[in-house]
């Protein structure tokens, strides 16, 4: 399967750099080139999507709400 188009206008590719298994869900961290984003998914979607150290990924941001803080 391959993904031809998606609706998430927030993509951040980068390469998965460390996997944190849990038994329901797990963080999986990518490295892109504005930094780290991390994901919290379901550790059944990390084995059948073979995720490992080093593979090259798309994170998709969706959200409907992004707030601002004055630093």
């Amino acid at each position: 399967m391959s993904i031809q188009s998606v609706n998430a206008r927030n993509q951040f590719a980068g390469r998965i750099r460390e996997i944190i298994l849990g038994p329901v869900v797990s963080e999986v961290d990518v490295e892109t080139p504005f930094g780290l984003v991390t994901s919290v998914i379901t550790t059944r979607s990390v084995k059948e999507l073979d995720l490992k150290v080093g593979t090259d990924v798309v994170a998709l941001v969706k959200a409907t709400e992004v707030s601002i803080a004055k630093l």
